[in-house]
C-alpha cells in the first residue's frame, strides 16, 4: 500500500492533494494507496474535506523502512518526518522550489511545475484520465486552487490554474466566489488556536544565506483579530526561535481582501530583515507590506539579511 502525504501543518492543497492522488492511484491506476496527514489539518482544510464529503485522513507520525510513499506539495526534508530517508519514496509531485536533501532508493518520477497549486499539476499529469474525476475529487481540486491562489488574487496564479478552476466550477455548478467566501471564513476563525498554534497553521523552515528562517504566514479576512493578540504572538515567536535554535521566526499576517501583509517585528534582526528584504522602514514592532501575499513568490525570493 502506498501512503500519499504532504507537508507538516497541512493546509488545503497539502491535504487535498494527498486525497486526490491516492484516489487516482487506487481508482484509475489500480494501485492501492491511501492519503495521510502529518498533523491536524487547518480549519479551511477541514471545511473543504467536510464540504466535499471526505473524512480527515489518518495522521502519520513516522514512516518505516517498508513504507512506499508519494510526497505531494513539498520536497523539503524539514517539512517531512525525521526518518523520511527510511521510506521508499516512489514519486514527488510539487510546485515549490527544489530544497534538496532527499535521497531515494531508486530512480523515481519527480514533477515540479511553476503552477499555483499541486492539484493543478496533478490534473495535468492525469491527462485524459482527468475526465473520470468524481464530483468529490473535482471539488477538492477546485478548493485547492481557490486556496492557493486566494481566489486568483495571489501573484502565483497562472492562466492554467484559473482555467482549470473555472472548468471544474462549471462542471460542479458551483459559484467560485461563494465557495471562496466560505473557505476564507473558515480560515479566518482563529478562536480555537493558542498563540503558539497560530504560528504553526502555515509554517515552513528554510536555510537562506547561512541563516535558519522559519516563515509563518496566516491568511485571514480579519487581520485585527490576529494583531489584537500581538503580545502573546511575540512571546510565542521568541519561544519558538529558542526552542528550535534558529536565527529568526518571521510571522506574516496576510489580509486576503486588501492584499497586503503585516510583519511582526519581535527584535532588531527581524526589523533589519524587513528593511533589507522589502524596503520597509520599521518604526515599531510591526510593519505593513503593501501587495505582499505570497510566501513562495514574494517573500522567500526577496529574503536577505
Amino acid at each position: 500500500m502506498i501512503k500519499v502525504f504532504g507537508h507538516k501543518a497541512p493546509d488545503t492543497d497539502s491535504a487535498g492533494s494527498a486525497i486526490i492522488w491516492a484516489w487516482y492511484l487506487s481508482e484509475i491506476l489500480d494501485r492501492t494507496a491511501e492519503p495521510r496527514l502529518l498533523g491536524a489539518p487547518s480549519k479551511e482544510a477541514r471545511y473543504v474535506l467536510d464540504r466535499w464529503g471526505f473524512e480527515v485522513p489518518e495522521i502519520l507520525s513516522e514512516v518505516g523502512a517498508g513504507d512506499q510513499v508519494v510526497l505531494v506539495d513539498t520536497n523539503n526534508v524539514a517539512e517531512l518526518p525525521d526518518n523520511i530517508g527510511d521510506a521508499n519514496i516512489v514519486e514527488i509531485i510539487d510546485h515549490h522550489l527544489l530544497q534538496g536533501g532527499l535521497k531515494t532508493k531508486s530512480p523515481i518520477n519527480i514533477t515540479v511545475r511553476p503552477l499555483a497549486c499541486t492539484a493543478t499539476v496533478m490534473n495535468q499529469l492525469m491527462g485524459s484520465d482527468a475526465d473520470k474525476l468524481s464530483p468529490g475529487i473535482k471539488g477538492i481540486m477546485l478548493s485547492c486552487i481557490i486556496s492557493d491562489t486566494l481566489e486568483f488574487r495571489s501573484p502565483t496564479t497562472t492562466p492554467t490554474d484559473r482555467e482549470l478552476a473555472e472548468k471544474l466550477a462549471r462542471e460542479l455548478d458551483v459559484e467560485i466566489s461563494e465557495l471562496a467566501k466560505a473557505m476564507f471564513k473558515a480560515k479566518s476563525d482563529i478562536s480555537e488556536y493558542s498563540d503558539e498554534q497560530l504560528l504553526e497553521i502555515d509554517s515552513k523552515k528554510y536555510e537562506i544565506e547561512g541563516k535558519s528562517f522559519r516563515i509563518s504566514v496566516l491568511e485571514t479576512m480579519n487581520p485585527s483579530a490576529v494583531l489584537n493578540r500581538k503580545r502573546g504572538l511575540m512571546a510565542a515567536i521568541d519561544s519558538r526561535r529558542s526552542k528550535e535554535g534558529i536565527d529568526v521566526v518571521l510571522f506574516f499576517v496576510v489580509n486576503i481582501l486588501e492584499q497586503n501583509a503585516v510583519l511582526l517585528l519581535p527584535n532588531e534582526f527581524a526589523s533589519h530583515i524587513a528593511e533589507r528584504s522589502f524596503g520597509a522602514l520599521p518604526t515599531g514592532d510591526t510593519v505593513e507590506l503593501p501587495g505582499i501575499v505570497s510566501r513562495k513568490k514574494q517573500i522567500i525570493p526577496n529574503l536577505t539579511w
